[in-house]
Parts: C-alpha cells; sequence; structure tokens
C-alpha cells in the first residue's frame, strides 16, 4: 500500500459557522511554491480536480466550473485568492478553501475544506474529495498527470466507510441516478 492509498478515509466532519463541513489535510515534502502551483493553476488543477476550472485570480472573480461527468456545468465567485497561501471559492452552494502554511524545513501544509449546502452531503463529498486528492497526491509526489473521474480508487468503498463511521450521509449519489 502506497502513502496515498494510506491517506483514504482522511476526512473530518465538522461544523464552522453554523455550516457542515469535510476538511482533509495534506503534507507534502516539497515546497509551498510546488503545492500551490497544483491548486492553483488551471492546468494542473486538471489532473485532479472534478471540474475544469477556469477563475478570474482576484477576490470576487468569476469562477466557471465545466466537464465534470457527475454535475452539471456552474459558475462560482472567488472568495479568497493569496498567493501563495489560500484560495477559496463558491462551486454551487458550497465553499471550497484551499489554505496552505510551510511545514518543516522545505515542506507544506494543505488544508482543503468543503463547507457544504446540506450536512447530508459530507460522505459523498468527503469519498469524493479522498478520489481528488489521490490525484493531487500523485500530480505532486511523483509528477503522475492523472484523471479525478478515471482513478483507481474505489469511491463507493470510500463513501461506505465514511457512512459506517457515522459521518451524514443520503445526499444523491449523482453516478447512480439516485
Amino acid at each position: 500500500m502506497n502513502s496515498s492509498h494510506a491517506r483514504l478515509n482522511s476526512g473530518r466532519y465538522m461544523v464552522i459557522d453554523d455550516r457542515a463541513a469535510v476538511q482533509f489535510e495534506r503534507v507534502y515534502a516539497h515546497p509551498l511554491s510546488r503545492v500551490w502551483q497544483a491548486v492553483a493553476d488551471p492546468e494542473e488543477l486538471r489532473a485532479w480536480f472534478p471540474s475544469s476550472l477556469v477563475f478570474e485570480p482576484v477576490v470576487g472573480g468569476a469562477v466557471t466550473f465545466a466537464g465534470d461527468p457527475n454535475v452539471a456545468d456552474a459558475d462560482g465567485i472567488v472568495l479568497e485568492y493569496e498567493p501563495p497561501w489560500a484560495f477559496a471559492f463558491t462551486w454551487g452552494d458550497n465553499e471550497i478553501r484551499l489554505h496552505l502554511e510551510t511545514a518543516g524545513d522545505d515542506g507544506c501544509r494543505l488544508r482543503l475544506t468543503d463547507k457544504l449546502a446540506a450536512e447530508n452531503e459530507a460522505a459523498r463529498n468527503a469519498a469524493g474529495w479522498d478520489v481528488c486528492l489521490h490525484g493531487l497526491d500523485r500530480l505532486i509526489e511523483h509528477d503522475e498527470i492523472g484523471n479525478p473521474h478515471e482513478s483507481d480508487i474505489d469511491w463507493p468503498a470510500s463513501y461506505a466507510a465514511y457512512v459506517q463511521a457515522g459521518m451524514p450521509s443520503g445526499a444523491p449519489i449523482p453516478s447512480s441516478g439516485s
């Protein structure tokens, strides 16, 4: 089992500002500049983020999401853009926050927080982020360009593990038609 697989089901459920959220943390033995590039460059985002993301790099700027086979194309707004430390935006009724900080001598800590539109999205979204963050891990750790929709991560097993652990669930699963 490689280190990326060991990170499955690492999402934490929490409430932030009276909203349900899931949060993930990763520590990379790579400089902050490398991790920032992976989370803020539209070309690199395509390797791990579920939608193609095009954005204006300024607070209040437009964000466009396209190409996710599981959800309709959408628009959002940049909530925070402070290179190389923070990037946050709306995606539908959710808020995605990516915060970076230095870790150790030449490492970087990434915290991804998804403030949910509804509490019952927690297990579904956490399992989805497991898939996406596995792609980010591969991109940063091995320079492997992947596709989050063609992952070797078992999404149904990840989802089941989050549900079994008590994370709120019940939101429709787009690919199953429920």
